[in-house]
Parts: C-alpha cells; sequence; structure tokens
C-alpha cells in the first residue's frame, strides 16, 4: 500500500484558521447579553424586551415558521440591527403557543454599539478587494453585506463597521470574507465550505444493488427524482475539476447535460448512484422523523456533485494540492448544492487509511445535508463553539439516518456511533461514543482554544457528539467519570427529537455550548415534560461533559 507522504493530515470536512489582518478603523467596545430564558419571570422579561426591539426597529422578524413537532407551536427569529446594519451573529429565537404567549427565548443581542454605520468603501471596491483576496473573480450577482462585526478584544465585544462577502477562491476553498469598511483591510476570514419518475437498479460504492428514483424512459434516463416533492438531481463533473470550480463560484450554470444519465436504468457509476439515492434517504428521514420538507422546510432543489476529479494517480499527483477536497472530503457549498470526494485510487492511504467514494457513507451525505438545514434555520456560524455545535449537529444526524435505515452493529452499512466508517476504512474519521479515540474532545474543561480549524470546529464538536450519545445509550464520561442513564436504544427517536428542535428552533447563530445545554433541556420538557426522563438524560450528559 503506498501512503500519501507529499501531503499534510486531511480531516474531513476541515477548514484553514481564521485570519484577521490590515489596519481596523476605530471601534468601539459593548456588551454581549446571552438569553437562555425557559422559566417564566425570564420568559416574560425577554418577551417585552423582545417587542419593544422590534417596535424600535432594534429588531427584524427574519422568519415565522409553525412548528411541525407540536400543533399550535410558533417559531420566530428576528435579526438585531443597529441603524439599519445587521448585527452579524446577534439574533433571538422565540417560542409560541397557540394562543400567541411565549414559551421560551432564546439568543444574543449586544448593548453599547456607537460606531457610524456609513461605509467608506463602494461595493464595487468591495468586489475588487474580494476578487483579488479569493484569486478568482466573483459573479456580478454575489453581493456584499454591510454589517457591524463584534470582534471579541480583551474579552469584550469591540464593534466594527465591516462588509461581509462569501467567494469561491481559486483553490475551490468557500470563504466569508469580512473587509474593515473604511479601510478595507480583513478584519475577519474563514472557511464556509461545510465539510462531510422512474425507477431503476443501482450499483453503489459498496457494490450493494438497491433502488434508485430517476426520469426518462426509453434508452434516456437521468438521475432526477420525480418521486419526491423538491428536485433532487445529481450532476456527473465527469472528473473535471475546473468546470467543478467554475460552477461552484458561478461563472457557468449546469445544465441537462450534465446531470447524470444512464442508457438502459441499470446504474453503475456508485459515486453517483450513492449521491442520488442517500439525498433521497435523508429527504425521508427529515420528512418521517420530523415532519420537515428539505433543507428549507419548503422543498428546495437538493443538488449533488459527483466526480468532481477524477479517481486516478494521474488526477491524485495533478490536483491533489490545489483541490485536496474533491479527494479526501465531502462539503456543503451553500444553497443547497453538495460536492463530494472521490477518495484516492486503490493501494493509496492517508494515515493508513483508504478512502473510497465519500457519497458511498450515508452518514456522509446527511451530515453535508444537514448543513443546508442549519443554513436555513439557526444557521449557526462556522467558527469557535457555534461552529463546534454546526458540526456536530451534522454528525448527530448522519449517525441518525444510519440508526433510521440500516441495522445496528459493526462492520459495513451498519449503524454505529463512528463517523464515515464505510468509506474511510479502517476506522472512521470521528467516534461520538469515544472521541478521545479519535484525538478530539470528551469535556468542555479540555476543548480546543486555538485558532485552528476554525477555532476548533471538528476536534470540540465532540463534546456535544458525546453529550448527544449519553443521552441515548447511557455510561460514563471518560473525563469526568460521571455516569449518565440514557433513555436506551428504543428510545432513540426521543433525543434526536430533541436535538433537532433545539438545533433548528432554539439555538441563536452564535450559540456557545451552555446555550445548546439550556436548548436541549427545554426542547425535552416541550415535547415530553418537566422531569421526563429524556429531561433527566440530556442534563446529566451536558453535566457529564463539563457544560453547566
Amino acid at each position: 500500500m503506498r501512503t500519501l507522504a507529499f501531503i499534510a493530515a486531511v480531516v474531513l470536512l476541515a477548514a484553514p484558521a481564521p485570519r484577521a489582518q490590515g489596519s481596523r478603523a476605530p471601534s468601539n467596545r459593548g456588551t454581549l447579553t446571552t438569553i437562555t430564558a425557559g422559566v417564566p419571570q425570564a420568559v416574560r422579561e425577554w418577551d417585552s424586551r423582545t417587542d419593544a426591539m422590534l417596535r424600535s426597529g432594534d429588531l427584524r422578524m427574519r422568519m415565522v415558521r409553525d412548528d411541525t413537532m407540536i400543533p399550535g407551536r410558533v417559531t420566530e427569529r428576528a435579526d438585531q440591527y443597529y441603524r439599519g446594519v445587521r448585527v452579524h451573529g446577534a439574533d433571538i429565537s422565540r417560542q409560541l403557543d397557540d394562543h400567541g404567549v411565549v414559551l421560551s427565548v432564546f439568543g444574543n443581542v449586544y448593548g453599547g454599539i456607537a460606531i457610524s454605520p456609513d461605509p467608506g468603501l463602494t461595493i464595487d471596491e468591495v468586489r475588487a478587494s474580494v476578487n483579488t483576496l479569493a484569486g478568482l473573480e466573483q459573479p456580478e450577482s454575489l453581493e456584499p453585506e454591510l454589517i457591524v462585526l463584534p470582534l471579541d478584544e480583551g474579552g469584550a465585544p469591540a464593534f466594527h463597521l465591516a462588509w461581509r462577502m462569501r467567494a469561491v477562491t481559486s483553490e475551490a476553498d468557500i470563504v466569508q470574507y469580512f473587509l474593515d469598511a473604511k479601510s478595507g483591510g480583513v478584519l475577519l476570514q474563514y472557511s464556509d465550505r461545510q465539510t462531510q419518475a422512474a425507477v431503476g437498479r443501482a450499483s453503489g460504492v459498496l457494490g450493494d444493488s438497491k433502488k434508485i428514483s430517476v426520469t426518462g424512459s426509453n434508452g434516456n434516463f437521468t438521475a432526477r427524482d420525480l418521486l419526491r416533492p423538491p428536485v433532487i438531481e445529481t450532476d456527473d463533473m465527469k472528473g473535471d475539476p475546473l468546470r467543478t470550480l467554475d460552477y461552484l463560484n458561478g461563472r457557468i450554470v449546469l445544465g441537462p447535460s450534465d446531470v447524470a444519465a444512464d442508457s438502459d436504468n441499470n446504474w453503475t457509476d456508485g459515486a453517483v448512484d450513492d449521491a442520488h439515492i442517500y439525498a433521497g434517504y435523508t429527504y425521508d428521514y427529515y420528512f418521517k422523523r420530523f415532519g420537515r420538507r428539505g433543507l428549507d422546510d419548503a422543498n428546495i432543489r437538493i443538488r449533488s456533485l459527483a466526480n468532481p476529479v477524477r479517481r486516478t494517480t494521474a488526477d491524485l499527483l495533478q490536483f491533489f494540492n490545489r483541490f485536496p477536497d474533491f479527494f479526501v472530503n465531502a462539503f456543503y457549498a451553500g444553497g443547497g448544492v453538495m460536492v463530494y470526494g472521490v477518495g484516492l485510487p486503490p493501494g493509496v492511504t492517508l494515515g493508513g487509511q483508504a478512502w473510497t467514494f465519500t457519497s458511498g457513507s450515508l452518514d456522509i451525505v446527511a451530515h453535508e445535508l444537514t448543513h443546508g438545514v442549519t443554513e436555513f434555520t439557526s444557521n449557526l456560524i462556522y467558527l469557535n463553539e457555534s461552529g463546534a455545535l454546526n458540526e456536530a449537529f451534522s454528525d448527530i444526524i448522519g449517525t441518525s439516518a444510519e440508526f433510521f435505515f440500516q441495522p445496528a452493529g459493526s462492520g459495513s452499512q451498519r449503524a454505529d456511533y463512528l463517523v464515515a466508517e464505510d468509506v474511510v476504512t479502517p476506522g472512521g474519521i470521528r467516534s461520538m461514543e469515544n472521541p478521545i479515540a479519535y484525538g478530539d474532545r470528551d469535556h468542555y474543561s479540555r476543548r480546543f482554544l486555538g485558532t485552528g480549524d476554525n477555532g476548533g470546529v471538528h476536534t470540540n464538536s465532540g463534546i456535544a457528539n458525546q453529550a448527544f450519545y449519553l443521552s441515548i445509550e447511557g455510561g460514563t464520561n471518560r473525563t469526568s467519570g460521571l455516569a449518565v442513564q440514557g433513555v436506551g436504544a428504543s428510545n432513540r427517536e426521543q433525543i434526536e427529537k430533541v436535538f433537532y428542535r433545539a438545533f433548528t428552533q432554539l439555538l441563536p447563530s452564535n450559540a456557545t455550548f451552555a446555550v445548546a445545554r439550556a436548548a436541549t433541556i427545554q426542547a425535552a420538557r416541550d415535547l415530553y415534560g418537566a422531569g421526563s426522563n429524556p429531561e433527566r438524560a440530556v442534563t446529566a450528559a451536558w453535566t457529564a461533559v463539563g457544560v453547566n
């Protein structure tokens, strides 16, 4: 077996460290208030304050959605604004019953903002700067957003007027750039690539045979699912990384000729087949378990890109350094678009592990699509603790989808608490049962505090993953030594619904682990009542992993 000696270690869905640089315009320091109102007195206080902020324009309603889990309930999401400019990472989620009574309020709001809302840079100047930073011209349809950007300085938020623009780079990364609105210096940047009907027969990546929902007849079948409400489409990029990059950057649109096709409806390209089939499985899991209609709960198109490069030694040598994620990664590119890496050529390993087509793992596909659900709900910022919660929720749903469709056990295509174990062998890349075994954290006291990996979004996701695992299976946290009585595998659905409810309906975009603890406890009370087994299990699990 050959080993990839010419590259550094790569982790599924890993991202470069956030970077701040350049000159900054004057800022002022203020305060951050974190809201976890679940008891009546606190709810009344924050309900009143929320209404006052809505009336004054300090909050603007972003979304109002009916609750799909508890009839009659409604969830509202409102963003904070300062003098007409949105405050990044500041929002409130409010839950109401069928009489309009507010039941809980969660969120983050900033106080003491005192900066000028007038930018010095024009939109065209911002776009030109981002084109230079990204090494690639961005389409005119992408508009920068003027925001108030809070940055932690000495333990308190300092506020900067900034232009925010999301861009595809020449290396196919997807980066959020925050430019000082006066000087143009880079205040912050980080990777936002949120990385892991006719019916025919298909062979998956692992050689399994299964049904595939496609469209067409008489020798012209395409990977377009007509059996489910949204458009679920899989495009075959035919091993062309530059065309894939051009699409992600908005320079080209994909047409009918890009949709994967087969002449006899007996599909044999496992990378295409599994990407398409497992996208449908994930849609079904969300609808059957939670009543959710796709990523945005309104049946937005789901588009998967398979074969972004060829799985050959020649392509590996030519393209790996520029496009590593087209090989040993899978990522959510935003707007319902997923990209699945092809793995490594046979006989080539990375860190002693072999990689095959990443779409061949149901938990990877469900993980990626869940980044889309997060985008359209809590929109957890992909940095630090909120980023770790973002990653954990994707792992939680990926694992839950496995248990929904696959028999429990060890081995290929068996549901377990490992991540990506079907396509990264041996062992996968993360463990929810024992995060430490993979170099991840299982306790808040040991969380990663550096800047790498966007502030440890993958490493620290193990803390929330462990809380989810303990809430179901029970056991003892290896760091704290605290034991948890879980609800048991037969009641797995209860904990899945608790975490789904908290992460999609209650969490604000800049949530911390402490807010996630409060929100999941609130969700358990909403669904099963105060003092219920799910509430006790979730509370004990967060305590065991050091989140109080």
